[in-house]
C-alpha cells in the first residue's frame, strides 16, 4: 500500500458563478444575554466537549484527551485492515488502539497526484502525539514537518474506528493551528463512491472553509467558514439522509441537497502539504492541535 495516494479530490480554483457556487452563511438567533444560539443539532456554543445524545445523533466518541499521554512513535504499524473498521495501529495500546487509527507510513498525500513540486508522504509515527499542553489541557497535536534536506513534507490522517464506515452522522471537534508555515493544511473529509464532503479544509495559511462535491457529478459546494485558522474553532458537520450541513463556532456556513452520500463513509482526519500557494520551506514545521473530538451516529436508536 505504499503507492497509495489521498482521494483525488482537490481542483480548488473557485467558481464566482452565483449559479455555479453555493455559498451559505446563517447566524443563530440571539440569546437574551446577545449571544447567537448555536445552529447545530447539539447546540454546541462553548469551548467544552459535547457529552450526550442531542437531536437524532446518538453520541458514539466523546475524547477530550485529558489525562492521556500518547507519545511520538506510538501511532505506528498501522497498516492491518487498512481502511476498513478493523483497521489498526499496533504500536498504540488501550483505548487509543481500540479508537483510532492512522493512514500507514508511507502512504502519498494529495499533493503526489497534483504535479506540486512539494509534496508529502504520510508518517504518522513521528507527527502525531497526545499529552497536556502548557496549560494542561489534554490535546491530541499533529505536528507536521519537512526534513532539512528538502525532502518530502511529513504528513498525518487520522480515522475515528468508532464512526469508520458509517452511514450519516454528526461529526465535531475543536481545533487550533498553534504554529503556523506555509505549505500546510487540512481536508477533513468524508468521500467515496464518487461522493465527497469536505470540512475544514484549507491552507492553514488561509481560510477555513468546506466544500460539497455531490454523488455522480456536478458543481462543488463552497463555503466559507473563517478567516483564520490560528483561533479556535469549534467545526461540525451533520450529514442526514438527503442534507449535509457544516458549522463554525455553532453558525451554520453551508447546506446542501444535491447528491449528498447515503452509502457508508469514514470521518479522515487528514492533514498534509498545501495543494496551493507556497510549498513547505526545508526544514520547516506547522502544527494542529485539537482540543476534543465528538461524533455521533444518526437514528440508531
Amino acid at each position: 500500500m505504499g503507492s497509495h495516494a489521498a482521494p483525488h479530490h482537490r481542483r480548488r480554483a473557485l467558481v464566482t458563478s452565483a449559479g455555479l457556487v453555493l455559498v451559505a452563511a446563517f447566524l443563530g438567533l440571539p440569546r437574551a444575554d446577545g449571544a447567537p444560539d448555536s445552529a447545530d443539532a447539539c447546540r454546541t456554543t462553548g469551548a467544552s466537549l459535547p457529552r450526550g445524545d442531542c437531536g437524532p445523533f446518538w453520541q458514539v466518541l466523546a475524547e477530550d484527551f485529558n489525562g492521556d499521554r500518547v507519545p511520538l512513535g506510538a501511532f505506528s504499524d498501522c497498516d492491518h485492515h487498512v481502511d476498513t473498521s478493523a483497521a489498526y495501529c499496533a504500536g498504540l495500546s488501550g483505548k487509543f488502539r481500540d479508537n483510532w487509527w492512522a493512514y500507514p507510513t508511507g502512504w502519498l498525500d494529495t499533493a503526489n497526484s497534483r504535479g506540486r513540486d512539494v509534496v508529502g508522504v504520510y508518517h504518522p509515527e513521528d507527527t502525531v502525539s497526545v499529552g497536556p499542553a502548557a496549560d494542561g489541557d489534554g490535546r491530541m497535536t499533529v505536528r507536521m514537518w519537512r526534513p532539512a534536506d528538502g525532502g518530502p513534507v511529513h504528513a498525518a490522517a487520522l480515522v475515528p474506528r468508532a464512526v469508520m464506515q458509517m452511514k450519516y452522522g454528526k461529526y465535531s471537534a475543536r481545533i487550533k493551528v498553534t504554529k503556523l508555515a506555509p505549505g500546510y493544511k487540512s481536508a477533513w473529509l468524508h468521500y467515496g463512491g464518487g461522493c465527497e464532503m469536505d470540512h475544514p479544509e484549507g491552507e492553514w495559511t488561509g481560510s477555513l472553509t468546506a466544500f460539497h462535491h455531490p454523488c455522480g457529478g456536478g458543481e462543488q459546494g463552497y463555503f466559507p467558514g473563517s478567516d483564520d485558522w490560528t483561533e479556535w474553532h469549534t467545526v461540525s458537520t451533520e450529514w442526514t439522509p438527503g442534507h449535509v450541513r457544516f458549522f463554525v463556532d455553532g453558525r451554520q456556513t453551508g447546506h446542501d441537497t444535491r447528491g449528498v452520500p447515503d452509502r457508508p463513509l469514514s470521518w479522515v482526519l487528514q492533514n498534509e502539504s498545501a495543494l496551493e500557494g507556497l510549498g513547505a520551506a526545508p526544514g520547516s514545521s506547522a502544527q494542529l492541535d485539537i482540543t476534543w473530538v465528538a461524533a455521533y451516529a444518526y437514528g440508531w436508536k
